[in-house]
């Protein structure tokens, strides 16, 4: 459903290729919160072009290359786009993390293992801060505000995940991960 919505939404602001949304979606950033297979890209293509949601304008044939099909969004597309749209705000889905079922463990780890890998972790969490801060930094100016609010939030995500990662690998080299009763601390504000 995400990847439909992804569709509809790219070709609400133009018709394209399906290639075309694929560098969109990239240029954008969107691969950092969606995956982005070209099959699955494609296959949502042929879905919503069967249910009438997208429609093809023009199709290009080059002698060395495949046909490539230019599709619009049609009436019935921009409905279902604002069901797909409403529907994602109003779910509530849990926050998951790949590690938040390891860490209630992580005290068994042997530190001098552990924490190289955290360390790898790290420096690839102020990569991602420093991608996010780019992408917003690059396209600010002239993307609508509600694009900002995602590259935005992409950000404090990752400044997040970052100090997150750094106060656990303290701990783990400080071998504090077993103890008991000494509670984190927490940013006044997140009271």
């Amino acid at each position: 459903m995400s990847m439909k919505l992804a569709i509809l939404g790219l070709l609400l602001e133009g018709d394209y290729h399906p290639y075309e949304i694929r560098s969109i979606m990239k240029d954008r950033g969107m691969d950092q919160y969606t995956k982005l297979q070209l099959g699955s890209l494609y296959y949502a293509v042929d879905r919503l072009a069967e249910e009438g949601y997208i429609e093809a304008v023009e199709t290009i044939q080059s002698d060395n290359r495949p046909d490539k099909t230019i599709y619009r969004i049609t009436d019935a597309g921009r409905k279902h786009f604002e069901l797909l749209l409403l529907k994602k705000f109003r779910d509530i889905e849990p926050v998951h993390h790949p590690l938040y079922i390891a860490l209630p463990f992580s005290r068994h780890a042997d530190p001098e293992t552990l924490g190289p890998i955290l360390q790898t972790r790290i420096r690839d969490a102020e990569h991602r801060v420093n991608q996010a801060y780019q992408l917003y930094v690059e396209h600010r100016g002239f993307v609508p505000r509600s694009t900002q609010h995602l590259m935005v939030g992409m950000y404090e995500h990752a400044k997040t995940d970052l100090n997150w990662l750094k106060r656990l690998y303290a701990d783990v080299i400080d071998g504090r991960l077993g103890i008991k009763g000494d509670p984190l601390p927490l940013d006044e504000d997140e009271r």
